[in-house]
């Protein structure tokens, strides 16, 4: 057996070569190889070296700032990036709008399951998972800038049924953040929240002839891991970093290990929750949670949405509903801001790619998304505004699938301010941008294939409620308190359906005291 050999952090990188392709691990501020990233931008930066690398991660990783997969953010360091969200790594953001790199956001399922399927010696993904959004061929085939000319996603039928072929791909490297590895090179994830694709990157590098490289936190004594514990088989190790430096090897950044978010102990409901005061945020939560059904598996966006497991908490309906992450967690509350991707008592954490084979094969009953741009055909964009471009995640995958799509946001951005008085709902001052649009800048969800699959979609904000109808987008709620010309169509750029039995939203939703959802059901 070969057994993987231990090094430096230095040493390590030194075996990285121009042009490689590098797969990273992680979720968002979780489970970064930041002590390998950094030793890897020291060595660029002090010798030019390596040079036209291209750069593969799953999830949005980083923190917003220069960590993380931002340290690949030089100009003739990085040649190519694919990824599925960029919002946490300016750096490279700034990049691909100067036209300095070759870019593509994928959705983040599909980046999962080409893993496996590298690692299988297929020859890509077959999915339906992007028809008629941004990621199709016919639109903009994935391509973020104008230096950006190859074709990886193709359209396909089989069977007479549209699907998208995206291309698979050669592994060099794997940069990999793991707890503990044993002298064999088996490697445990239990101190981190999530293992996300941890497997399927060793496997995809090691079958494509490439090297494995993971930082742990500690070199134990073999036989010391518990083998159900062993995310990495030691036969697809090659190099392991002991990591001494606490900032470089942190469960999440700039924070203290928290032995609840890695499943590692149970916290009471008393202890995690926090009710949140009512403001417009907690009105959209509060007519979400509404949606729910008794048995429903659902899933949590980022922003407005994470606020329905708070809602759930308060309404004491926590067990109506199991919420799952897409980075792993199914059960418990999942957590919002620097912890997002954890959550507080999971029944279970699984690998990233099955939690997106339940997403794709319809496993989720509904799901709760954030709501930025939305346009007269129903369509959404989450991932691309100006020049700045965030990326898709795993949205387009989540609201493509799931039984019932949800989107929570408020009705206007920037500067939107608004009180609740006697029940009914003011707007203070109005936000500068509008959210309602004639035609959205890039399409992250597709209106026309919801229409097509007759699938529930709405859209809630905290003065209006729209529907998804054959017909169109239908305004079919209207907060009370609010005027429907000067509040709703005069902020719009587009006047919608409005339904012929427009109604007033609940009006528990406005009063500041539970709203008794558990004695409803």
């Amino acid at each position: 057996m070969m057994i993987p050999e231990f090094v430096t952090k230095e040493e390590a990188v030194n075996i990285i070569k121009d042009s490689d392709t590098i797969v990273t691990s992680g979720f968002v501020e979780c489970a970064n190889p930041e002590g390998l990233e950094v030793a890897l931008e020291e060595r660029f930066l002090k010798t030019g070296s390596p040079k036209n690398l291209t750069l593969f991660y799953v999830a949005g990783q980083g923190a917003g700032d220069e960590r993380c997969v931002s340290r690949f953010g030089h100009e003739k360091l990085l040649k190519k990036v694919i990824a599925g969200h960029y919002n946490k790594a300016p750096k490279l953001g700034e990049l691909i709008v100067n036209n300095k790199i070759e870019a593509y956001n994928i959705p983040q399922g599909v980046l999962c399951q080409m893993l496996r399927d590298v690692a299988a010696n297929k020859p890509g993904v077959i999915s339906k998972v992007g028809l008629k959004t941004f990621a199709d061929p016919r639109i903009e085939g994935c391509k973020l800038n104008q230096v950006t000319k190859d074709d990886i996603v193709s359209l396909i039928k089989i069977n007479g049924e549209e699907y998208l072929y995206f291309k698979g791909m050669k592994f060099d490297i794997a940069l990999i953040k793991g707890s503990y590895a044993d002298e064999r090179g088996n490697i445990s994830m239990e101190n981190e929240y999530v293992s996300t694709e941890v497997l399927s990157i060793s496997q995809a590098v090691h079958n494509c002839g490439g090297k494995v490289i993971v930082q742990v936190d500690k070199i134990v004594k073999n036989g010391s891991l518990d083998p159900k514990l062993v995310k990495i088989p030691g036969i697809c190790v090659d190099y392991v970093v002991e990591i001494q430096d606490s900032k470089l090897k942190a469960q999440v950044y700039d924070l203290p290990y928290e032995a609840a978010l890695a499943g590692n102990a149970r916290l009471s409901e008393k202890s995690s929750f926090k009710p949140i005061p009512l403001d417009e945020k907690k009105i959209i939560a509060r007519r979400g949670t509404m949606e729910i059904k008794k048995g429903s598996v659902g899933n949590l966006g980022i922003g407005a949405p994470e606020y329905v497991s708070n809602i759930a908490t308060e309404e004491g309906i926590n067990d109506y509903m199991v919420l799952t992450v897409e980075s792993g967690p199914v059960g418990g509350s999942p957590q919002s801001g620097k912890r997002f991707g954890s959550a507080v008592n999971p029944d279970a954490i699984i690998d990233q790619p099955y939690q997106f084979d339940f997403y794709d094969g319809g496993g989720l009953d509904i799901c709760f998304l954030g709501l930025a741009q939305v346009d007269q055909f129903g369509n959404l964009n989450v991932s691309k505004f100006g020049t700045r471009t965030s990326g898709c995640g795993g949205f387009i995958d989540i609201s493509q699938n799931s039984k019932k799509v949800v989107f929570c946001g408020t009705f206007t951005t920037k500067g939107l301010k608004t009180k609740i008085e006697d029940g009914k709902l003011v707007i203070l001052e109005e936000g500068k941008t509008k959210k309602f649009v004639s035609n959205v800048q890039q399409i992250t969800f597709s209106g026309d294939l919801a229409r097509e699959n007759n699938k529930p979609v709405f859209y809630i904000t905290e003065r209006a409620v729209f529907e998804l109808r054959k017909e169109g987008l239908t305004l079919i709620e209207i907060a009370p308190g609010i005027d429907l010309q000067k509040n709703i169509l005069d902020q719009m750029d587009f006047k919608p359906l409005i339904s012929k039995d427009l109604k007033e939203m609940d009006s528990r939703i406005f009063l500041d005291q539970p709203m008794g959802l558990n004695q409803k059901r």
